[in-house]
């Protein structure tokens, strides 16, 4: 028994104490603040990521530090309590919005979403990579040459943000609607061209230089991890229907959890394995889906908040005191907004789209959240960019997560439901309680 107690991990009564603060803290402050962006006609999300901002370096940080760093310390092995909790939440979030992805719709508009998805790629990772061969020498990290930078800026503004986009869908109920369907289908697929070029730009960085072999090992891996995650998932999530509604909620959640650990031990994005296994869950039936529907209050209300705000306690805007860093910071946005809603609108208009609604596709697409923050962290661990280029980067994330939902809202006012999008509503909200 000495034996184990003293090889057992544990944590001692003060970092507990400091994590039961944050959780409750933080969960407090991003209801509040979410509550009061409804108030104004805003999503809760743009109040949870405005939460952590405020309780970040950037305020709260700066008005009270002493206070902040006790309960907020810089500790990585306090900080990852928190994030451990969090990541749980946004992984059964995004399950939750692959179970309710209309895969009939989908299949029949296949057309469209690769349209769309691909005209919201494609114009602003051109754009990003010629901004990075244009941006001042001083944003680039030492020793980083300037095409692997100019691609990894133009990654950063190509991506989208599955996770916020489903949030922001869910908060607007709007996931139901055929333009909230062709948004996520589309988001899914800009996702996981995100994280394969995040990997050329991984394999640019190791390797020194542009190597088209590790382009090569990279599509064929996530094409092998797709096949796999599918044939596996398919196979497993059948018996999900046949299980009882306590053992099924068992079942489900460990499924997400496998499908998420299988893509991460791959060197991929642990939401692309959660999302894969929503989509299975709900190709398994109607039970299968109504068993983590069930799961979708709790992850909403409380696991989802925790995310967001964390995500907005990165960013640091004392670094845009500096007139450079704020000029190219401005551009940033402006060229990535700009771009990620032209091409999202076009790619709706090429496939016959209405004009309101390819506004409302390219306005809900333009969401990067905390997917970009994932990205300008891993540009950061690499070596590619400098601190004020990570906190451009991040920045481009929070305006464009507060900004796509309002835009988002207006253009959907001038869209009507059709027959079909209320049944798929009553069947989303039937079973989510």
């Amino acid at each position: 028994m000495s034996m184990a107690a003293a090889t057992a991990p544990s944590i001692n009564a003060h970092q507990l104490l400091v994590f039961l603060l944050q959780i409750g803290v933080l969960l407090g402050c991003a209801v509040l603040l979410g509550r009061i962006a409804a108030w104004f006609g805003l999503p809760a999300l743009v109040g949870e990521l405005t939460a952590g901002v405020l309780l970040g370096p950037s305020v709260f940080g700066s008005l009270l530090p002493a206070v902040s760093a006790w309960l907020l310390p810089p500790d990585p092995g306090q900080a990852e309590l928190t994030g451990a909790v969090a990541q749980v939440g946004v992984l059964l979030l995004v399950a939750i919005t692959g179970a309710h992805i209309d895969l009939e719709l989908v299949r029949r508009r296949r057309r469209a979403v690769g349209l769309v998805s691909l005209g919201s790629i494609v114009l602003p990772l051109g754009l990003g990579l010629s901004m990075g061969f244009l941006l001042p020498d001083a944003l680039m990290a030492p020793g980083v040459g300037r095409p692997v930078f100019a691609l990894f800026v133009g990654v950063a503004i190509a991506v989208s943000a599955l996770p916020v986009i489903a949030k922001t869908l869910l908060d607007m109920r709007l996931l139901h609607r055929d333009v909230g369907q062709m948004i996520i289908g589309a988001a899914a697929v800009s996702d996981v061209v995100g994280w394969l070029l995040l990997s050329v730009v991984s394999a640019a960085v190791v390797h020194a230089g542009l190597d088209a072999g590790s382009l090569l090992l990279s599509v064929g891996v996530l094409l092998a991890v797709v096949t796999a995650t599918l044939l596996a998932m398919l196979a497993l999530g059948r018996r999900v229907e046949k299980a009882e509604s306590r053992l099924g909620v068992t079942v489900v959640v460990a499924l997400v959890a496998l499908a998420a650990a299988g893509t991460h031990a791959l060197g991929m994005e642990p939401i692309l394995g959660a999302f894969l296994c929503g989509l299975l869950i709900s190709s398994a039936g109607t039970a299968a889906r109504r068993v983590l529907d069930s799961l979708r209050p709790f992850v909403v209300s409380v696991l989802a908040p925790l995310y967001f705000v964390t995500a907005g306690m990165r960013v640091d805007l004392a670094a845009l005191a500096h007139l450079p860093v704020l000029i190219a910071a401005v551009t940033t946005i402006l060229v990535g907004t700009l771009a990620k809603f032209a091409g999202g609108y076009a790619g709706a208009r090429l496939c016959r789209f209405g004009r309101t609604e390819s506004l409302a596709i390219g306005a809900g697409l333009n969401a990067r959240g905390v997917v970009e923050i994932v990205v300008a962290s891993v540009g950061l661990q690499l070596g590619v960019l400098t601190n004020a280029t990570y906190t451009i980067v991040v920045l481009l994330a929070v305006v464009t997560s507060v900004v796509a939902p309002a835009t988002l809202r207006v253009a959907m006012r001038r869209t009507t439901v059709t027959t079909a999008e209320r049944d798929r509503e009553r069947g989303f909200i039937g079973h989510s309680g």
